[in-house]
């Protein structure tokens, strides 16, 4: 394979370099929507409900374990682009080596630990009984693989720090496929069922992992990881928890805040699971260019303010707000005007779609609020500053969103209780659009301490 250079974003257009970096990112995460989509449809139309709403449950979870290192990958991705920008390539090796460091000292305790907790957890959501056995063996299984999930995170963070972010579609291209054909051998040819979907989601996920450390290897000789031989820098990795901290306890935080909502979900009975399930997986869905435009604006505004350029980082944050607003107020028309065809698509159970309607109907006109509520904090967090996006958001999903929804749940039904959502970007949203204004993110750089 050819060796591939770095790429600097310290120079050019603002818009091009997010626009390119961006589309890559788009495509890989249609990709990897598409693989969950594809388990979705087959336990929605060849399984049962219960196993729908087990893969629903699983996500929220999931999440809970993976956030942390996520966090440390978002902090990665920025550690690596600073020291890009203000041109210190051996921090760059140096941290990649870090990064993996820690991550193979962790992860069979957090396996461990995960696998212990899950059954107290479930009764702590209140998943209805008839999903309960169903939901227990989607977890254990995908728990499992964790190793997988946060592998292919790290090299994700690594990458998206070094400017490149076409390889994750490749990455994502060979999960797709496997996983896509472990699903119809395993579930359709084998008759195993949920736990047919949860293997092949963990194989797939742990061959994507080890390709993406081949691939780099291979590509990018000079940070070449060293999965079990890696030094680690102490001292670099505060630097890279200064951002990861934060952001993962965020979201941790979310995940335990959305969990608590999924919990009075769930006390409406397993329609309104499986429902919440389908909508909140179409909304995930037309919520990928934001995300990708997000990742294009952390790597943009990480190197530029290595760099010390502040205005062209300005410029970057400016043009990807408009771009994500624009995004959003298209695909949110669409899926409130098409809601009831496409939630009919992973199910064919009349109260199933009713609740997925319901859902993208009080959740999806007020979405742009959040576009800019998580673009805002995005560039924030890359700029060094990674405490005021963790406290807004904390705030969005658990002061506002989780007491409103209970609140309006048993004041006025649960046929409203999506109204929540729209009430916590509104309030924490206010809160971002001042901070940013204020400019109280500037001077937080990483770059002279590297």
């Amino acid at each position: 394979m050819e060796k591939k250079t770095i790429r600097n974003m310290t120079e050019g257009s603002p818009l091009r370099h997010i626009l390119l970096f961006a589309l890559p990112l788009l495509a890989g995460s249609f990709l990897q929507q598409f693989y969950n989509t594809v388990d979705s449809w087959v336990v929605g139309n060849y399984v049962s409900d219960a196993a729908l709403a087990a893969v629903g449950v699983g996500f929220p979870v999931m999440f809970l374990f993976t956030s942390f290192f996520t966090g440390v990958s978002l902090g990665g991705t920025v550690v690596i682009a600073q020291a890009i920008g203000a041109g210190k390539p051996e921090r760059v090796r140096a941290a990649v080596d870090t990064l993996y460091a820690a991550f193979i000292r962790s992860v069979v305790p957090l396996t461990a630990i995960t696998i212990l907790i899950l059954r107290p957890l479930l009764r702590l959501l209140r998943v209805d009984e008839s999903a309960m056995a169903e939901t227990h063996t989607y977890l254990l299984i995908v728990c499992a693989g964790l190793c997988g999930t946060i592998g292919y995170n790290l090299n994700a963070g690594i990458l998206n720090g070094l400017g490149n972010s076409h390889t994750t579609l490749l990455f994502l291209a060979v999960s797709t496929v496997v996983n896509i054909i472990l699903d119809l051998v395993l579930v359709l040819a084998c008759s195993m069922g949920v736990a047919g979907v949860a293997l092949g989601t963990a194989v797939a996920q742990g061959i994507s992992w080890l390709f993406g450390v081949f691939y780099i290897n291979r590509r990018y000789p000079d940070v070449a990881i060293r999965v079990f031989t890696a030094p680690f820098d102490r001292a670099l990795f505060m630097q890279i928890i200064k951002i990861g901290l934060p952001t993962g306890l965020q979201l941790s935080v979310m995940s335990v805040g959305s969990m608590f909502v999924l919990s009075k979900i769930n006390s409406f009975g397993k329609a309104y699971t499986a429902g919440f399930n389908v909508g909140n997986k179409l909304d995930m869905i037309a919520f990928l260019p934001v995300q990708s435009i997000s990742s294009a604006c952390t790597t943009f505004v990480g190197q530029n303010i290595g760099a010390a350029r502040y205005d062209r980082a300005r410029t970057g944050v400016r043009e990807s707000v408009l771009l994500g607003v624009a995004w959003t107020l298209l695909s949110s028309a669409l899926l409130v005007v098409f809601s009831e065809p496409l939630s009919a698509f992973f199910t064919p159970e009349g109260d199933v779609i009713t609740a997925s309607c319901l859902y993208l109907r009080g959740v999806m006109p007020p979405y742009f609020l959040f576009t800019i509520l998580f673009l805002l904090n995005a560039a924030m967090r890359s700029a060094g500053d990674s405490i005021f996006p963790m406290v807004s958001t904390i705030a969005s999903v658990v002061f506002i969103r989780a007491p409103v929804l209970y609140y309006i749940a048993d004041r006025f039904g649960p046929e409203y209780m999506y109204w929540s959502f729209g009430i916590g970007w509104l309030i924490a949203g206010a809160a971002t659009v001042w901070y940013y204004l204020a400019g109280k993110w500037k001077g937080k750089s990483l770059a002279g301490k590297l």
